[in-house]
């Protein structure tokens, strides 16, 4: 079991490190010159519990400390061996193959092998993770022999990688089901780190001490601590006081007060687009968008640049396609495929028959829409003579009322564009969460089967050809891509991580 028990200063003394965070020079807060300092990480992710069926991505580092995962997934978004150290795909892309490592044993003896890897498999299919879709086309998983397992599906799916390198790889000791409550609190694996509970309290600050007989490759920190913070102000000041060693800063008003902040490294990271997710496409809500010309014309109304410059300061780029840098199907030209051309925007709505406009409503929740979003698009809207009603629910309403009753047409919504193309098909183009009716055309019925049958460079015209429709058909309104920033001290580097708007725990290293 990776939890280790270390001497400790008293509850009263780990209360008063998590709520004011202690100085300290070096990386981490170690002493001058040591050779393996701590990793001191500020965040305002909270993961659900250290239970590995309930990991997402923002929160994957506090997975990966004591978590070795099937599959690798390096910085640029290609895969590297970890626990599995090869795999083949079968002529028709429904066996995966894995070869594992024969030498990896959890604390208790218990030998991590292909057992194990399908316990944690179905386990993790039949949770209520946030990600176990991933693994709806998975029919079974075959054991050959300890070190060889293979993954029966369904039907195609080319980012199967990317699940084995993400929640859905992370291996977790068996024995410990049995008692599923305590891994909450208590993570059992083979990873690098192990859970300092003494020191940990949860909902404010975990810590992690190096494992004394790990496996694999040291990480360049003898521990690892996280520190959740409730707002990025609290985590700049602690970046520019010495305080912490790293963050990912989002908003951009404080990453602007960043700017020039001695001692300081700041990298762009680009994950999250905003925009207008369009479910309505057929018109069953709103009528008018089931005329293409309305949907461009929603696009051509839009000033994308101006609300880059006045809501994010310029911490972006504008964009009118849904699939992001890191994928095969991105094409640079089509970031600017819809100019701010109001005139353009009310002649297809003439042509359309919409002359006098029409009514879109949609929820606002505040934690997304600002009012300097909402004001914006409701001017910008109003230009073309289509009238923008802010319906106002909070949170918990907004998910019943946008995806149980279906009561509006689209709302705006910061997304994550993964580096996988079938990532982006899965959760946009496909019939699911954020494609509520269904909606499709002849166009994505001829592309989808090639893109999910593809592999290698094969997933590249297909692949465009699919972005390059879904941006003249107007299926979504992009605004623009967010820059985040990843700020790290002179004690430590770091890489951005493609398909994440958090590095992972691998990707930092000691500047020492």
């Amino acid at each position: 079991m990776r939890i280790r028990r270390f001497p400790t200063v008293g509850t009263a003394g780990a209360v008063a490190v998590a709520l004011t965070l202690t100085a300290c020079s070096g990386a981490g807060g170690g002493t001058t010159g040591q050779s393996d300092p701590t990793l001191d990480i500020a965040t305002m992710t909270i993961p659900q519990s250290l239970d590995p069926v309930t990991a997402v991505g923002g929160a994957l580092p506090f997975f990966q400390a004591t978590y070795d995962s099937l599959v690798k997934r390096e910085p640029d978004g290609t895969y590297a061996p970890m626990l599995a150290t090869a795999w083949t795909w079968d002529e028709g892309l429904t066996k995966l193959s894995l070869t594992l490592r024969d030498d990896v044993k959890f604390d208790d003896g218990t030998a991590f092998d292909a057992a194990a890897v399908k316990a944690n498999l179905e386990r993790f299919k039949a949770s209520t993770g946030a990600n176990a879709k991933w693994f709806s086309g998975l029919e079974q998983v075959e054991v050959v022999d300890p070190t060889h397992v293979v993954l029966h599906l369904n039907s195609p799916d080319p980012a199967y990688l990317h699940y084995l390198s993400d929640a859905a790889g992370l291996m977790a000791n068996p024995t410990a089901f049995a008692d599923a409550e305590k891994l909450k609190t208590a993570p059992d694996g083979t990873g690098p780190y192990e859970l300092d509970t003494a020191q940990t309290i949860v909902g404010t600050k975990w810590v992690y001490r190096r494992a004394d007989h790990y496996w694999g490759e040291r990480l360049p920190f003898d521990g690892v601590t996280m520190t959740v913070f409730d707002n990025e102000t609290a985590i700049v000041n602690g970046l520019k006081t010495g305080q912490v060693d790293t963050a990912v800063v989002q908003d951009a008003n404080q990453q602007s007060s960043l700017d020039g902040a001695a001692g300081l490294t700041v990298t762009p990271v680009d994950f999250d687009y905003q925009g207008v997710l369009l479910f309505d496409r057929a018109g069953k809500i709103t009528p008018e968008l089931a005329d293409v010309r309305v949907r461009q014309a929603l696009n051509l109304a839009i000033d994308r640049r101006t609300m880059l410059e006045q809501i994010r300061r310029g911490k972006g780029a504008v964009t009118s396609q849904v699939f992001g840098t890191d994928t095969a199907g991105y094409q640079e030209e089509l970031d600017s495929y819809y100019s701010h051309d109001p005139e353009k925007a009310k002649r297809l709505l003439a042509e359309a028959g919409h002359a006098d406009g029409f009514e879109l409503k949609m929820p606002r929740m505040t934690s997304i829409v600002t009012e300097a979003i909402a004001s914006s698009l409701r001017s910008d809207l109003a230009d073309v003579g289509i009238t923008l009603t802010w319906v106002d629910v909070d949170q918990g309403d907004a998910l019943r009322r946008i995806f149980t009753d279906r009561e509006f047409s689209g709302f705006v919504m910061n997304l994550g564009q993964p580096s996988s193309d079938w990532l982006v098909v899965k959760d946009l183009v496909l019939p699911g969460t954020f494609n509520l009716f269904g909606y499709t055309d002849d166009t994505v019925k001829a592309l989808v089967p090639k893109i999910q049958a593809a592999s290698g460079d094969g997933v590249e015209d297909p692949a465009r050809a699919l972005n390059r429709h879904l941006v003249e058909d107007a299926w979504f309104v992009p605004f623009y891509r967010m820059s985040y920033a990843l700020v790290t001290d002179a004690g430590v580097t770091a890489l951005p991580q493609a398909g994440m708007a958090v590095p992972s725990l691998y990707n930092y290293k000691s500047a020492g």
